[in-house]
């Protein structure tokens, strides 16, 4: 018996410890659920309330059943077709009200950058895809997409970038899923304005916006942005690349004009190279989607709009961020036959430009009568003139191997110095005028893909070699000082950095110690110099998936120039990106990575013999256009 009675005392304490424990477990979850609740405030329940209902309305329907016996081919293109039509249904009947997330790139029409336009999406069968309203400052004259505007002066479509971009960027890139319209990948799109009509007609010199949606392998509606584009539309004497608008939640548009002078058939073909931000990975081949999602044929007709006249560069011109230039043709030699040196003579030296899109001699330009302009023209120089601006000048060079190409072919082919055959990375010499040795010009260029000039992929990061900074500082610590730089985040760049968030602290050292250079250069009481940066070109042909792919290269692109421009750098810009990208899809004027190879005749990448050289000849007399005008 007290055997017993021991046992259940023990029984008994065993329990009351156990009801004890459990107790003290409860209270504890209970206070750390409280705690959650309390922490989490109305906006954050309203967030997440709004993207339920934002994947409900958003989400399409699953087609009908099938009869079970239909034939299982047929059966499966029912069901696509009915998919399709389904998809294309609700895109058009869905009724929202939004504020469009702030594109990457705002449309403007002057150098200060707008507000973001609210947009009211009214997607039904009548009108496709409404898209931002009219402003009273003209940033959009044709809102409706596809519809004509005749007659009336229309202002030309221009870009700026996004204020505090890269804060912007960054919180995009990181932005997280948890819906799956905001999962899926996006492998295809709608554009309801082109791609339900035969026959695309549109006004050349109107503004035409086509908004589009991007879908995925189930024809559901993607409802995260950051897929990267490649646009362009071609004709026979004009080539461009149509900009493109990134509204954040998988809708974009895309904006056509081509001056009334250019009237004719054009192709327009829309290529999907990466999906939300994929192309900034630190091994992007392995992401590239790269491929073509539409090709339209569209004739632009001539209407009575009047755009306004391009007038030749002045300095300051080159205070805009972003060009939206084109290529434009006003001659052909069908029978042009490349020379034993590589070089391709096709017009005569004296072939004149055709104002108002360039002045000067076209055929100096060896592109076969191809010229760039953008929000202006650009004068082409003779040796003559090119030597009257450069001289007792100092020009001094800071980026990648693409700026050596550059100063070669500006050497040879403007200020008449052939016997040069190349220069080095770096390197620091005075070049005389052949004509007039009296004339001349001092030329320094300090590559930056490497602390060590024989290397690469270090890009901004050779800043990190105290060596390397001390080499840049000597050249602005004595009393004579370069008049203009030139500089440039290089294809390197793209290579070294993991990531978007530590390019962005590279970027933020670079700027900082030129910001440093700068300012003891002021402390010493002399004229500090001006300061252009040139953006890195868009990589071509089979580079267009690699580390420095267009994707990756752009933003950067981007990044650094907000950098630079926050530290009180920037005189003025010189896109080159925009200048190289219609001509990136192949390997005709570049080599993936330089526009700017020296002519040979002997077989190019793609197997042809010679390869075009014209659009790095180009950039040479923008840079000239830079340093002298007034």
């Amino acid at each position: 018996m007290p055997e017993k009675g021991e046992n259940q005392s023990w029984l008994f304490y065993r329990s009351n410890f156990v009801l004890q424990w459990r107790l003290h477990m409860l209270t504890a979850f209970v206070f750390f659920v409280m705690v959650v609740v309390w922490s989490m405030d109305g906006g954050t329940i309203k967030s997440v309330v709004e993207s339920r209902r934002f994947a409900k309305q958003y989400l399409t329907i699953n087609p009908h059943t099938q009869h079970p016996l239909t034939n299982l081919t047929e059966q499966k293109q029912q069901q696509q077709q009915q998919q399709q039509q389904q998809t294309l249904q609700n895109f058009s009947t869905i009724t929202k009200n939004v504020t469009a997330d702030t594109p990457l790139a705002q449309e403007t029409n002057n150098n200060n950058t707008s507000a973001p336009p609210r947009f009211n999406m009214v997607l039904n069968n009548d009108k496709n895809v409404s898209f931002p309203q009219n402003h009273s400052d003209g940033v959009l004259e044709n809102p409706a997409p596809g519809r004509h505007q005749s007659g009336g002066n229309v202002k030309w479509v221009l870009t700026e970038l996004e204020p505090n971009l890269t804060a912007y960027l960054l919180s995009r890139w990181l932005a997280s899923g948890g819906e799956p319209c905001r999962e899926s990948r996006t492998v295809e799109i709608v554009i309801p304005g082109l791609d339900d009509k035969d026959l695309i007609e549109l006004t050349a010199g109107d503004r035409h916006e086509f908004g589009f949606q991007a879908l995925d392998e189930s024809k559901n509606l993607v409802c995260l942005g950051g897929d990267y584009f490649e646009t362009d539309l071609s004709g026979e004497t004009w080539k461009s690349r149509p900009l493109v608008r990134d509204f954040g939640n998988g809708s974009y548009s895309i904006s056509l004009q081509v001056h009334p002078d250019f009237a004719g058939d054009y192709n327009l073909t829309v290529i999907l190279l990466y999906r939300h931000f994929e192309g900034l990975k630190f091994s992007p081949w392995r992401f590239a989607f790269d491929k073509q999602l539409r090709k339209f044929q569209i004739k632009f007709v001539k209407g009575h709009t009047q755009l306004p006249k391009i007038k030749t560069c002045q300095k300051s011109d080159f205070i805009r961020d972003l060009w939206l230039g084109r290529w434009t043709r006003y001659g052909k030699n069908d029978g042009c036959q490349i020379s034993n040196d590589g070089r391709y003579r096709c017009l005569a030296p004296d072939f004149p430009c055709q104002s108002p899109w360039c002045s000067g001699s076209l055929g100096m330009l060896e592109s076969n009568g191809w010229v760039y302009s953008s929000h202006c023209s650009f004068r082409l120089f003779s040796a003559d003139s090119s030597w009257n601006c450069l001289k007792n000048r100092w020009i001094f060079f800071w980026g990648d191997s693409n700026h050596v190409d550059t100063i070669r072919n500006m050497l040879n082919f403007v200020l008449d110095l052939p016997q040069i055959p190349s220069v080095p990375r770096r390197f620091d010499m005075n070049f005389s005028n052949p004509n007039d040795a009296s004339q001349t010009v001092r030329i320094t260029s300090i590559f930056n893909g490497h602390w060590n000039e024989t290397l690469n992929y270090e890009g901004f990061n050779s800043l990190a070699d105290e060596g390397f900074r001390n080499l840049l500082k000597k050249y602005f610590s004595e009393d004579t000082l370069p008049d203009t730089i030139i500089m440039n985040s290089g294809l390197h760049d793209g290579v070294h950095w993991r990531n978007l968030r530590s390019y962005t602290a590279g970027a933020d050292y670079a700027a900082s110690f030129w910001k440093e250079v700068m300012d003891s250069v002021r402390r010493r009481g002399l004229a500090v110099p001006l300061i252009f940066y040139r953006t890195t070109v868009a990589t071509g042909g089979y580079a267009r998936t690699l580390q420095f792919n267009p994707n990756k290269m752009e933003v950067y692109n981007w990044v650094a120039l907000e950098k630079f421009r926050q530290a009180g750098l920037v005189t003025g810009v010189i896109d080159d990106f925009d200048m190289t990208f219609p001509w990136h899809f192949d390997n005709r004027c570049n080599d993936g990575v330089h526009y700017g190879r020296g002519p040979a005749k002997m077989k190019w990448r793609d197997g042809v013999i010679g390869h075009q050289y014209f659009v790095d000849l180009m950039l040479a007399h923008v840079l000239l256009n830079a340093l002298c005008s007034k």
